[in-house]
C-alpha cells in the first residue's frame, strides 16, 4: 500500500502515513496538484512557513513501462505567485515509487538558516545536518552524495541560487550516472527548497518491495503497444531526430520556420543557428570524442535517449545536457552563437541550480537594458559570476526576468505570469502562444505542446502563423498532457501516439493494468481537464485571473521578422479557453 513522507522542517520530524482515499489511484501532477490545493493557502507567502513541497512519482514511475521515469514537484510558486508543477526525468522517482511512497511532502521550515539533507528509507526517514554542504554547487554536491552513500543513490539537491532564495532555482535531480543535471527548473521550486533548508534528498532504496501492479498482463500488454509505437515512429525511434541529435534539431527546424526567438524575441530568424544546432552538437561529439555523446538518456527506461554530454576540446565532460531550450535561451536568445560560450552557461546554470530557460530570458533582458551586448558570450558568463556571487547585480538577476526587466525599465519583457518564455515565437507559432497565455503554469511549452502539429506535422497539421482553432488545440494539448504528467510520462510519448493509435491505447492500459481502472481514450482528456480546473481554483485564490492569461504587449504592436507577424488572438478569444 503507498505510503505517504511528512518532512517537517520546523520540528525536525519525519513520519510516514498510509495515503489517504482521495488521494489512491493518483500521482505525479495530480497528486502534487491535490496535495498543494489542499494543504497550501493560495494566499500565502511562497517562501513563507506554509507553502509546501511536494514530491511525487507518476503513476507507472518504478514500472517497466517506456520513458515513464518522470517526476512531479508541486508548490506555490515564488516567481508566478500561483501553483507550480516542475517537472524532470531521472531515476528518483523510480526508486521512491518502489519504496512503495506515494509523494514526499516537505512542510514548514529552518529559522536559523541551518541546512540539512533528508535520507529516506523503506522505513521512513531521517534529517541530518548539512552545513558542510552549504553554498555548495549542485555538482558537488551530487558528488559527494554519491560518493558517500552505499549503491549509488538517487538523490535531488538544491544549488547556491535556491539556498539564496532566488526565484529562477530550480531542482536538480540525479541521472543514471549520478550527475545532478536532470532539473525540476522551472517557476522558482529551488528556491522554495532553499527556504525550508533543505540542501538535498538522498534515497537509499535498499529492501525496497518493488511495484505490485493490479493486472500485471495488461499492463505488459500496454507497455509492448507504446514501446513498439515509440520505436517505429521517424522523431523518436532509434536513429530518429530526436535520437541522433537530440532535442537541439529543433534549433534548425525553428529557425527555417522563423520561430526561434532571437536577441530577447526581437526576431523569429538567428543567423548563427546552425553554429548551436543540434547538427553542430553531434559534430562536436564525433570530432571530439571522448566523453561526448548523443544519445543518452536521462532515467533508466528511457528508449529515446535523447540527452547529449557535450565535451571540451581535449575530449573531457563539459556539461550533460545540452538540451534545444537551453542552447536557444543562452544561444539565439541572447544572440551568442559560439557553443563552447552556450555550453560553459549551461553547466555554470546546472551548478548554481537555476533554470535555464529563465536564465536565458532575464539576460536577454538585460542585454535590453544596455549591461551586455548581444552576442557577448563571455559577458553572460560574468553575469553568473554576479549570481554565484551574490552581488547586488546578482540577486537582481537571480529573481528572473521580470523582475529584472522592472528594474532596469524594459518593455520587451517576454513573460506570462512573471514566468519567461520558452522557445518557441508566439507570433509565428500562434498555438503554443496560447499554451504560454492559458497555462495555469505561467508560459511554459511543456504545459501544452501545439508544436507537434503547427511545425512537426505530427498527429496533423496546423497553420502556425494562423490563429484559427487555436484555442482547441492548446485545450486539448493541455489536458492530455496532464494525465500524462500524472502518469509519470515524457512529454515525447506525444509524438507516436498522436500518429500511431496502438500507442495511445499502450498508455492507457498501462495505467489501467497499474490501477486496475477501466479509463476508456474520454478519460484521458476528461481526467487532464479536472486537473488544469483544480490548478485554475488555486490560481483564482491567489488572485491569478483571465487578467494574468496575456501576451506580452510589445507582441501585440511589433511585427516579428521574418514573417511581420503580431499577436492577434483576442483577449475574449483567450477567456474561451476555459468555457
Amino acid at each position: 500500500m503507498a505510503k505517504l513522507v511528512r518532512i517537517n522542517m520546523s520540528t525536525k520530524k519525519v513520519t510516514v502515513e498510509p495515503l489517504p482515499e482521495k488521494y489512491k489511484g493518483k500521482g505525479g501532477r495530480w497528486l502534487s496538484s491535490l496535495i498543494v490545493s489542499d494543504e497550501v493557502p493560495a494566499d500565502c507567502h511562497p517562501l513563507g512557513p506554509n507553502n509546501k513541497l511536494v514530491i511525487a512519482p507518476g503513476i507507472l514511475s518504478g514500472t517497466r513501462a517506456p520513458n515513464s521515469g518522470r517526476v512531479s514537484v508541486g508548490g506555490k510558486s515564488p516567481l508566478t505567485g500561483g501553483i507550480k508543477e516542475a517537472n524532470a526525468g531521472s531515476p528518483f522517482p523510480q526508486n521512491l515509487a518502489r519504496m512503495g511512497y506515494a509523494a514526499l511532502v516537505i512542510e514548514g521550515l529552518v529559522e536559523d538558516g541551518s541546512q540539512w539533507l533528508l535520507k529516506v528509507d523503506v522505513n521512513g526517514g531521517e534529517l541530518i545536518p548539512a552545513d558542510d554542504l552549504a553554498g555548495k554547487g549542485a555538482y558537488e554536491t551530487g558528488h559527494k552524495i554519491w560518493e558517500k552513500y552505499e549503491d549509488k543513490p538517487a538523490f535531488v539537491v538544491n544549488g547556491p541560487a535556491g539556498e539564496a532564495k532566488m526565484t529562477m532555482a530550480g531542482m536538480a535531480f540525479s541521472d543514471p550516472e549520478g550527475r545532478a543535471a536532470r532539473y525540476a527548473g522551472r517557476g522558482g521550486l529551488g528556491a522554495v527548497m532553499g527556504s525550508k533548508g533543505l540542501k538535498a534528498i538522498v534515497l537509499d532504496h535498499k529492501d525496497a518491495p518493488g511495484i505490485k501492479p493490479a493486472d500485471q498482463e495488461l499492463l505488459k500488454t500496454g507497455q509492448k503497444k507504446l514501446a513498439d509505437a515509440i520505436l517505429s515512429h521517424d522523431v523518436t525511434k532509434k536513429g530518429g531526430a530526436l535520437n541522433s541529435y537530440g532535442t537541439a534539431v529543433l534549433i534548425n527546424i525553428l529557425n527555417e520556420a522563423g520561430g526561434l526567438p532571437t536577441n530577447n524575441f526581437r526576431s523569429g530568424v538567428f543567423e548563427g543557428a546552425q553554429k548551436i544546432s543540434g547538427e553542430a552538437v553531434a559534430e562536436a561529439a564525433q570530432k571530439r570524442g571522448g566523453a561526448g555523446t548523443m544519445g543518452h538518456r536521462c532515467h533508466p527506461g528511457c528508449v529515446i535517449n535523447c540527452s547529449t554530454v557535450y565535451a571540451n576540446e581535449d575530449g573531457s565532460e563539459h556539461v550533460s545536457s545540452v538540451e534545444y531550450e537551453s542552447l536557444w535561451s543562452l544561444g539565439a536568445n541572447c544572440g551568442i552563437d559560439n557553443l563552447d560560450h552556450v555550453a560553459e552557461l549551461i553547466w555554470q546554470c546546472n551548478d548554481l541550480g537555476i533554470d535555464t530557460i529563465e536564465a536565458g530570458c532575464t539576460i536577454g533582458v538585460a542585454m535590453e537594458a544596455g549591461l551586455a551586448e548581444f552576442g557577448d558570450g563571455e559577458a553572460a558568463i560574468k553575469m553568473m559570476e554576479e549570481i554565484r556571487n551574490r552581488t547586488p547585480l546578482g540577486h537582481i538577476l537571480g529573481q528572473g526576468t521580470q523582475f529584472t526587466g522592472e528594474a532596469y525599465g524594459v518593455t520587451r519583457i517576454p513573460t506570462v505570469k512573471r514566468q519567461g518564455m520558452p522557445a518557441y515565437e508566439p507570433r509565428a507559432v500562434k498555438g503554443i502562444g496560447v499554451t504560454y497565455a492559458t497555462s495555469t503554469m505561467g508560459a511554459d511549452h511543456t504545459a501544452g505542446y501545439t508544436i507537434a502539429p503547427e511545425i512537426l506535422s505530427v498527429g496533423g497539421t496546423s497553420e502556425p502563423l494562423s490563429k484559427k482553432d487555436k484555442i482547441g488545440l492548446s485545450k486539448a494539448f493541455q489536458d492530455t498532457t496532464a494525465f500524462l504528467d500524472a502518469a509519470g510520462y515524457c512529454i515525447f510519448i506525444a509524438f507516436p501516439i498522436l500518429d500511431i493509435e496502438s500507442g495511445f491505447e499502450g498508455v492507457i492500459e498501462t495505467v489501467n493494468g497499474m490501477l486496475g481502472t477501466s479509463y476508456k481514450a474520454d478519460d484521458v482528456t476528461r481526467i487532464g481537464d479536472e486537473i488544469l480546473r483544480l490548478e485554475r481554483n488555486f490560481n483564482l485564490k491567489a488572485g491569478i485571473g483571465k487578467e494574468q492569461d496575456r501576451m506580452p504587449e510589445f507582441m501585440k504592436y511589433e511585427k516579428l521578422p521574418p514573417h511581420n507577424h503580431v499577436w492577434d488572438i483576442e483577449d475574449d478569444e483567450l477567456d474561451s479557453f476555459w468555457d
